[in-house]
């Protein structure tokens, strides 16, 4: 049987306890056109069917919740019933490809399928169509997407010859075998936790690792502490807003190199500026506390790149946004990124979601959805950031020219932002709750504004130089 990891079965979960939320990612490929017919895009989607398993399979719950859910093979599984087909109405700009995009994340994807859905879109303009993916996160994060494209796609003009073999669904376990399995690992349950419990006890590096273990877990219980009040932070409605904005990634490299930063430094920083000015617009002040954001940090290892589920830890970083100068928050973000690295926050969580596989389901799974139900007021929105497929690639022979990322909202949070790269370009995708946070198109846009503001000023020399006014300011009690 093949169960779902803990944290895998974690986003299964807090759908079920948030009644507005649809929790499955997407991504967005725009090509050049003509779009392809229903016949030939059924055609490809089927041909690569055997390369990914787990479109073909259906979530089933083991009864009682005594152990994880499982993938089991859906002995009725229609093609069709994936494949979609729309198109947008004139002019087909952004505008009208976000309005369809939000409406299609908004809804719910079957569970009694397979959790997945590729959209055809025609009538955008110059004559090119889009493919959105839509697939639930129990099945794969931002990264494992990526492997999606790298089965789907050419890598040139030309087909690939699709791969040999028949399927035949697997017969369906009854419920009394998933049962007697589940009983079976439960009872082998404490005997694998002595196991584990022998290899990290072993005397090389063992205070070194305890001690790290604990400042990591204090650390980031830290995180979890309620953030300032805002208007950004509170109950969800079902409707979302969708919104895309663009820049070069040559602009944003330029920035990170000047200041001694990292790619990812420099779009939590614009992300901040962009949260800054939304507070300011609407009347509040961003003061420090007011905006927390869970960062995805990607636990892949090298060999672990084509593995589809989810590999993730979480970094909970408090965004500067009472701080005004672009070029200190840059330096702040860059800071605390540091410290929370240093204090090994990743690696606790990792440690946590490790340990969530040695535990009997149905207590992390009590856990998980007590922790959903409770209001929580720690997070305030989530950001993303996934680099994209590596070199250009096709769809029956047609060039993917850009690719737009969707991320999720869930449990109070009204506002999530993704960026993924591709082809030199940073696409940023917006979503947010559709009622409270009407703003989406001008906050993409905002991100865009604040990387520009980073790159004139910005030097070798200007990252030292903003530390030292931080710290300057910290001393005189003047944040912003």
């Amino acid at each position: 049987m093949q169960y779902l990891s803990p944290l895998d079965a974690s986003f299964l979960d807090a759908e079920d306890e948030d009644p507005h939320a649809s929790l499955a990612i997407a991504s967005i490929a725009v090509m050049d056109g003509p779009a392809p017919s229903q016949t030939e895009f059924a055609d490809l989607i089927r041909s690569r069917l055997p390369l990914v398993p787990r479109y073909r399979q259906k979530v089933r719950r083991i009864p009682f919740n005594l152990g994880p859910p499982i993938w089991a093979d859906d002995p009725d599984f229609d093609l069709d019933f994936h494949l979609r087909r729309t198109a947008l109405p004139a002019p087909g700009d952004d505008a009208a490809l976000e309005q369809l995009v939000s409406r299609i994340m908004a809804q719910r994807l079957d569970r009694e399928r397979p959790l997945w859905e590729d959209w055809l879109i025609e009538g955008l303009p110059d004559g090119r169509w889009a493919l959105l993916s839509k697939v639930h996160h129990c099945l794969l994060d931002g990264i494992g997407g990526n492997e999606l494209y790298r089965l789907i796609c050419d890598t040139g003009p030309g087909r690939r010859p699709p791969p040999d073999g028949d399927w035949t669904p697997q017969p369906a376990d009854s419920a009394l075998e998933l049962t007697l399995d589940a009983c079976a690992q439960l009872a082998r349950l404490p005997f694998d936790q002595a196991r584990l419990l022998l290899r990290t006890t072993r005397p090389a590096g063992l205070a070194g690792r305890l001690h790290d273990t604990l400042r990591g877990l204090v650390t980031l219980a830290e995180g979890f502490t309620p953030t300032a009040p805002t208007s950004l932070f509170g109950p969800l409605g079902r409707a979302r807003r969708y919104a895309v904005a663009r820049t070069p990634l040559a602009r944003i490299a330029a920035v990170a190199k000047a200041a001694q930063v990292t790619v990812n430094d420099v779009y939590l920083a614009a992300v901040t500026g962009a949260f800054r000015e939304l507070l300011l617009a609407r009347g509040e002040e961003p003061v420090s506390g007011a905006v927390r954001t869970l960062v995805p940090v990607s636990l892949r290892t090298r060999d672990q790149e084509g593995v589809l589920d989810n590999r993730l830890a979480p970094l909970l970083l408090d965004l500067p946004v009472e701080i005004g100068n672009p070029h200190d928050r840059l330096a702040v973000v860059h800071q605390r990124i540091g410290e929370l690295r240093a204090r090994h926050e990743v690696e606790a969580g990792a440690a946590l979601v490790s340990l969530a596989r040695w535990e009997p389901y149905a207590v992390v799974s009590f856990v998980v959805r007590t922790g959903l139900w409770l209001p929580q007021r720690a997070v305030t929105t989530v950001t993303t950031n996934v680099p994209g497929p590596r070199g250009r690639l096709f769809i029956l022979g047609r060039p993917i020219r850009e690719i737009l990322p969707y991320v999720p909202i869930a449990e109070r949070m009204r506002i999530g932002v993704a960026v993924l790269t591709y082809a030199g370009q940073a696409t940023i995708g917006v979503t947010t709750d559709f009622a409270s946070i009407p703003e989406a198109g001008e906050f993409a846009a905002s991100i865009v504004t604040e990387v520009s503001r980073l790159q004139p000023a910005t030097s070798v020399a200007a990252a030292p130089a903003a530390r030292h006014r931080v710290t300057a300011a910290r001393r005189n009690g003047d944040t912003t």
